[in-house]
């Protein structure tokens, strides 16, 4: 088993590192939020004052931030985290941040001979705490094949996207689809609701038809259809508006970057920003069935 810091203990990193505990790595925990450090305490982690300090020693760093300017911030420069490390250790950053900033840390890795792979995750909280995430990852092959370990003690599906900034890219797409697919599946539920059909029969019958997908199957909606959807718990997260939102502006910026016309990506952008504005941002993204229902 491996000596991992883990960097970053939110709603994501925090059941994320509580798994490599599971899997008998040894981690040592560092968060500017000193009552998330003392959950992982409890569990068996070790506590470091400083980011710098949990990586002493390692052999792998997975971080989990919020953006890009805290990715940059905690890597790079003199009093960044690759300046300290050896170069056989394994950095694995998990967060979702725009691809420019994946591919300049994991050149000035590459620079410092330390292997780097951007490995954003899809699944939300759930599959965090229960293991099952799915990692999308950049960077070179060997630096893949040593990363799954690590990977495996936090995720179900790991996919090796391509070089630096390929796992990013690859989140961009596959959440901007979800985006808008879930808001399809939002529009034809209540079109059968207004129409008299019943939301949990519409449902089956759309499952067994050309209109299944994932918000249909597995993260229904529409409030009562499925018992542990956040639909059916007021729409407590899951996944927030905020951070759909915030992983839509990511996409749009990919696709601007590579000159394409997402018509419906930008309108599915339009519709969760409208959500958000409204005071849902720490709501589930499904709870976009009650801007339909105004």
């Amino acid at each position: 088993m491996a000596n991992v810091a883990f960097i970053g203990l939110g709603n994501m990193g925090g059941p994320m590192a509580k798994n490599l505990l599971a899997a008998g790595h040894q981690v040592c925990v560092f968060d500017l939020v000193p009552e998330a450090c003392q959950q992982l305490a409890d569990a068996g982690a070790t506590v470091a004052d400083s980011a710098a300090d949990a990586v002493n020693g390692v052999d792998y760093v997975v971080s989990m931030l919020p953006a890009g300017k805290h990715v940059a911030a905690t890597y790079l420069g003199d009093d960044g985290l690759l300046a300290k490390l050896d170069s056989s250790v394994t950095v694995l950053d998990c967060s979702t941040i725009d691809a420019p900033t994946s591919r300049e840390v994991g050149a000035a890795a590459e620079t410092a001979g330390i292997g780097f792979m951007d490995a954003p995750v899809s699944g939300g909280v759930a599959a965090a705490a229960a293991g099952t995430l799915a990692f999308m990852c950049g960077g070179s092959a060997d630096t893949f094949e040593k990363a799954k370990v690590v990977l495996e003690g936090m995720g179900k599906n790991i996919f090796h996207a391509g070089p630096h900034g390929a796992g990013q890219v690859a989140k961009g797409c596959n959440n901007m689809l979800l985006a808008i697919h879930m808001l399809g599946t939002c529009e034809a539920l209540e079109m059968g609701a207004r129409n008299g059909l019943d939301p949990s029969v519409l449902s089956d019958i759309m499952l067994a038809s050309s209109g299944r997908n994932w918000s249909l199957e597995v993260y229904n909606p529409y409030p009562g259809v499925m018992e542990n959807s956040p639909a059916s718990n007021d729409y407590k997260p899951g996944f927030m508006v905020d951070l759909m939102v915030k992983d839509l502006g990511l996409a749009m910026a990919f696709a601007d970057q590579s000159d394409v016309d997402n018509r419906m990506g930008k309108l599915a952008q339009a519709l969760y920003e409208q959500h958000q504005s409204s005071g849902n941002g720490q709501r589930d993204f499904s709870s976009v069935l009650e801007l339909l229902q105004r």
